[in-house]
């Protein structure tokens, strides 16, 4: 379902993957520095959990801007919640690299507003810990404020995000954490030797268990 969500005085298009059961929890997605939200793995991850029951809403912000990324991010969850369609008790927000970040910010941002219940976790798809080469400077101060759960999906060999530093950023966070590496992948995920398909069965099929463990964890 394709819709137009009110961003300032214009719009942002978004699309919803709605599964056939209705859904309690849902995921609001989005994609990094370059593409919108039709780049193929953002696709495939929405038809994914949406074919095993979780509502996508996926979205398109362009801009190099993570202020401005970060606002548009923070108005498509306050559209999601106030949803007459689609009333979940709860979202998890995703992105892929910048959109990651961007995801990050919003949950820092709407947990000192009391408003965090809404939301039950993270998942940061090649989150973007360093520029390529500049591991002095990372881009951490987001994660080490959140509090809910918190998913990292990343190639090992991501030449913007060194194995060993996001190891230490996570153990100097918070919240309940969890680090899937995929062997071999760059920051587009892409491996020597395996299909695009391959490597997005793997991504897809962690992020669904993992979303159904925190709501799981949730219900008890």
């Amino acid at each position: 379902v394709k819709v137009k969500i009110p961003f300032g005085n214009k719009y942002l298009d978004a699309i919803f993957s709605v599964p056939e059961k209705k859904s309690t929890y849902g995921v609001i997605l989005t994609h990094g520095a370059g593409g919108d939200m039709n780049f193929p793995h953002l696709v495939s991850l929405a038809a994914y959990l949406a074919s095993h029951g979780v509502l996508c809403l996926r979205f398109t912000c362009k801009g190099l801007n993570i202020a401005y990324r970060t606002k548009a991010f923070k108005t498509v969850v306050e559209y999601l919640k106030l949803s007459d369609d689609y009333k979940l008790s709860g979202v998890f927000l995703a992105g892929r690299s910048m959109g990651s970040r961007a995801a990050a910010s919003v949950i820092r941002h709407l947990s000192q507003e009391d408003d965090g219940d809404f939301i039950q976790g993270l998942v940061c798809l090649s989150y973007p810990l360093h520029r390529p080469k500049l591991q002095s400077k990372l881009r951490d101060e987001d994660l080490l404020f959140i509090r809910c759960p918190v998913l990292f999906v990343s190639g090992s060999a991501d030449e913007m995000c060194e194995k060993q530093l996001l190891e230490g950023v996570a153990s100097k966070m918070k919240a309940p954490k969890k680090i899937h590496w995929i062997d071999k992948a760059n920051h587009g995920m892409a491996v020597k030797g395996r299909t695009t398909d391959d490597v997005m069965e793997e991504i897809n099929a962690q992020v669904f268990s993992w979303l159904i463990e925190n709501i799981e964890l949730e219900h008890t």
